[in-house]
């Protein structure tokens, strides 16, 4: 028995001792030049990144196919100093790194920046590199490639400070009371903060200007400021958030919003692209002189999407709109809160958002708040549609206690997602029938089928005011409900 005991424990001593030694030898590196890495991408592509304004990070897989450890020599990028690149390894950034180990079968993630000097092109131009991996005397490059644009960039020079501690930071057009500022449209707009029109200051923003803005950021007409939007067809002003990457072309919330508070009789806005924001136009009175001060809106030609909650908000302002398109946002298209004066001519609202859940009608119209009453004096909603998803898109939720204020409000010719009203504020409307879009997650809503209820549905003395389409179509022949004509 005492001998079965001694070799018993001599095996157990000969196997421990073997396991040791072997867990003592280090894995070897392979030095085969056949063994390369591999990527998840031959080449990093960033979309337009602005100067001075750093781009998302793009990642690189780089993956050890080989059955043994790879060590690579050097991560590098091709030109040095001078490059507008900056690369991520094991945590650290920088520009070159040195004997880094990747095991058998396993891989890493490089993170890549672009960040882009000014220079004196007006047009997008292109910045190329490399990163080249140095292995088992071998040279790998993965391409990197960026398109730079400069910008006119409007900074915050100040900031209005909450109670809460929060600021709002904000930079005006001109340091002078009393002036007109027409921004050039040959570069982009790049705005950080807010950027404030103030008071009997008129911002003038041409066809073909393109505006982007930073996190939060917007455009304030503040008490008394005009906003001109001047676009045209086919040269329209663009509003949206300052990302160029694929991945934020259809993403809410962006930006913040248009917001013009209180304003001249004289704000006009058209042709312009407004989306990918929190608010697409905000326009309210704020006083306490509620009647008297101007407050007024020309919307026209102007297409408004995907926002993060409503495309125009207005309370108890005066907007006058026609041939607008308002579509895709999380809450409504239209919220006309707290009365006000309102002429829809030729306008399409679709809501169609399918980012989440959405459960709010698309159209809202109210006219107080807790127990005061405030006057619609007009709201008119001639030859247009209001269609979306929900069975029910038309809230309008009034109060006549104040016999001074008694709303007045009025569809004619219009197409609207809902259940049949019969009374005399609904003059030759058509309900909760079938409209064909072309394409609504593109946003594209004009119509393709001769049976949508739209068609040939207009009031034509309504349609002379708006004789061409959004899209210049002349609309005089049998005209249709709605911003677009049917070819």
């Amino acid at each position: 028995m005492t001998k079965l005991i001694y070799y018993f424990l001599t095996y157990l001593l000969f196997i421990y001792v073997s396991y040791s030694l072997s867990g003592c030898k280090k894995e070897k590196y392979t030095a085969d030049p056949n063994s390369k890495l591999s990527f998840s991408r031959d080449s990093i592509l960033f979309d337009t990144v602005f100067t001075q304004a750093g781009s998302t990070t793009r990642q690189l897989l780089v993956r050890n196919n080989n059955s043994q450890k790879i060590k690579i020599n050097s991560i590098s990028i091709r030109e040095g100093n001078n490059t507008k690149f900056i690369i991520n390894v094991d945590g650290q950034s920088g520009k070159t790194f040195s004997n880094i180990e990747i095991a058998a079968k396993d891989s890493m993630y490089i993170f890549i920046q672009v960040y882009i000097n000014p220079t004196l092109q007006n047009n997008p131009f292109i910045i190329n590199d490399a990163i080249v991996f140095e292995v088992n005397g071998n040279k790998q490059n993965v391409i990197l490639e960026a398109w730079g644009q400069n910008a006119y960039y409007h900074y915050p020079t100040d900031a209005i400070k909450f109670k809460d501690g929060t600021y709002l930071p904000y930079s005006i057009i001109s340091a002078s009371n009393n002036s007109t500022v027409t921004w050039a449209n040959d570069k982009p707009h790049v705005i950080y903060g807010w950027c404030v029109v103030d008071s009997s200051q008129t911002l003038i923003v041409p066809a073909g200007t393109k505006v982007y803005f930073y996190q939060n950021g917007g455009l304030w007409t503040y008490r008394y400021g005009t906003l001109k939007v001047q676009g045209i067809k086919g040269n329209e002003v663009i509003f949206q958030g300052y990302r160029k990457e694929p991945e934020y072309a259809d993403e809410p919330g962006q930006w913040d919003r248009i917001w013009i508070n209180e304003g001249s009789v004289n704000n006009e806005i058209n042709y312009a692209i407004i989306k990918n924001g929190f608010i697409g136009i905000q326009a309210d009175l704020l006083s306490d002189n509620y009647g008297a001060d101007p407050r007024r809106l020309k919307l026209t030609n102007t297409k408004i999407s995907n926002m993060k909650k409503w495309g125009l908000y207005s309370l108890g302002y005066n907007i006058y709109a026609g041939n607008n398109v308002i579509a895709n946002c999380k809450e409504q298209c239209v919220n006309l809160f707290l009365g006000g004066n309102y002429n829809f001519i030729h306008c399409t609202f679709a809501n169609f958002w399918k980012k989440d859940s959405r459960d709010k009608t698309l159209f809202s119209i109210n006219n107080y708040y807790d127990n005061t009453v405030f006057p619609l004096d007009t709201c008119n909603i001639f030859n247009s549609i209001i269609e979306g998803n929900k069975d029910s898109e038309l809230s309008i939720d009034l109060k006549n206690t104040n016999t001074s204020f008694i709303p007045k409000y009025y569809f004619h010719y219009c197409c609207i997602k809902n259940q049949i009203i019969s009374d005399s504020h609904f003059s030759n409307c058509k309900f909760s029938q079938s409209i064909i879009f072309k394409d609504k997650d593109t946003y594209d809503f004009s119509i393709i089928d001769n049976n949508s209820s739209n068609i040939n549905f207009s009031n034509l003395s309504e349609s002379n005011k708006f004789q061409t389409d959004i899209n210049g179509v002349n609309r005089l022949i049998n005209p249709d409900a709605g911003a677009y004509k049917k070819n």
